[in-house]
Formats: structure tokens, sequence, C-alpha cells
């Protein structure tokens, strides 16, 4: 899922990364809005609650919700950032740093608001700050790796692609074109991904509160395992082969040996 990087990735790897985060996306933007009545996986709706505070002209909010949209960017400009600089010297790890830093991001939120949380208007803004900075950093390293394929933390742009390649399904020429059918494919399971992230939030919301991040950091973890269990499966056959080769390497020695003998 992280190895691979942007045409180099297959179908496939863009489904598994797309499904598992858009999970994860789904469980934290409705978890922040049951425990703080707002959103943190996309700011559309923050570009439009600054628009308001700037006609209002109330300067705290402008300067909390421009810094929530900066934030967001920020994460997205940190992903991208480390898969520029260090995707040529090791994609796995240059991958791999954005989904540890949205863990990160997402345990301080699970343990400050299970142990230390006050419900203060701070204590909030800050917290959700956190949690925009987290889906920034995973929109970005979706969308970097995968060639700007896979978007996971809202379902704006996802809908509105659905809603154009279902159109042109209706003429048989596109019906038959694997690239669109692939295309879908891959939305559609995102957007199922997200929706049933949303639900298991809502309903595990009573009985876990601030302990769902815990569950949504545990299928981050999954993800960066998975390709890190891969990498381990690859040098195991790789030495292998290795050894193989260097047993087939002694025999025909050997043999070549025995034949000088004979002779």
């Amino acid at each position: 899922m992280l190895r691979k990087y942007s045409n180099s990735r297959s179908l496939s790897d863009n489904i598994k990364l797309g499904s598992l985060s858009a999970f994860a996306a789904g469980m934290v933007n409705i978890g922040s809005l049951l425990l703080f009545f707002s959103f943190s996986s996309n700011v559309t709706g923050h570009y439009a609650i600054l628009a308001a505070e700037l006609v209002k002209g109330n300067l705290y909010q402008i300067a909390v919700v421009f810094s929530w949209i900066f934030l967001f960017f920020l994460g997205s400009f940190v992903s991208n950032l480390f898969v520029i600089h260090i995707n040529a010297k090791n994609s796995y790890i240059a991958h791999s740093i954005p989904l540890i830093l949205e863990i990160i991001c997402l345990v301080t939120v699970a343990v400050y608001g299970e142990y230390y949380y006050r419900e203060t208007l701070a204590e909030t803004e800050i917290l959700l700050a956190l949690m925009l900075f987290a889906m920034g950093l995973q929109n970005g390293l979706t969308a970097s790796i995968s060639n700007f394929a896979v978007k996971t933390t809202h379902l704006t742009g996802t809908t509105t692609d659905l809603g154009v390649l279902f159109s042109m399904f209706t003429k048989k020429e596109f019906r038959t074109n694997e690239t669109l059918k692939g295309r879908a494919k891959l939305l559609v399971c995102i957007t199922l991904s997200y929706l049933s992230g949303a639900v298991t939030a809502g309903f595990t919301y009573t009985h876990l509160n601030f302990k769902m991040f815990y569950m949504v950091s545990l299928v981050l973890v999954i993800i960066i395992i998975y390709d890190l269990s891969k990498l381990k499966l690859k040098l195991y056959w790789h030495h292998r082969k290795l050894i193989r080769l260097r047993i087939e390497d002694v025999i025909l020695i050997e043999e070549s040996k025995e034949k000088s003998v004979a002779s």
C-alpha cells in the first residue's frame, strides 16, 4: 500500500490504501462532530465560517478558523515534503512518516481527551486543530503517492467524480473502458469505507468516547505493518534465492573439479 509511488501503483494498491484510510477519516470526522460539534476531515465548511466571521469582524474567531484551515494545508505540505525529499532513498519510510505523525496527533487527542479535557473552548479549539493537521497529513499523503487518484478525508470530489463516471457509463463505449471501471470501483470503495467508518464511530461513541481515536490509530498501524510484512517477506524470498544460487554455484564448482580430476 505504501511502498509504491505514482504511476507504479496498481488499482489494488490504491483500493487497499483508499479503503483503510477512508475508514479512518470517517471515524475521525464523526468523532470530532460528536465530541467538538465540528468537522475535522475537510475544510470546506471552515471556509464558509471564516467568511462569516470576516463579515462580522470577529478577530479572535477569524484567527482560530484561519489557523484550522492553515493546519490542514500544513499537514498536506508536510506529507508531500517527506515524499519528494525521501522517496528516492526509501519510499516506504517516506510514505510511513506522515502516518506516524498522524497517529501521534490522534493518540495525543485521545489521551488528553480521556484524562485532562475539561471541555473549555480553548481546549476544544486546540484539539480540533490537531485533528485537522492529522487529516491534512493523511489526505496529502494519499493524494501525493497515488498521483491524486486517492483522496480520503472528504467525499465532495469523490461524489462529483462518481456522478460524472456514472453518466459516462450510459454510453456503451465507456462501460467497456477498464480504466474508467477501475476508477469507479476505487471511488465506490472509498465512499463505502468512509461511510462505514462514520457509522462505526457513531455506534461506538457512547462506549468509547475519546478512546475511538485509539481504534483509528490501530487502522493506520495496520496500513504501516501491512507493507512492512510485505517487505520482510520479499527480503526472505530474496535471501532464499541467493542461498539457492550459491548452492548451485558450489555444486557446479564441485562438478567442474570432479571432471578435471577424472580427465
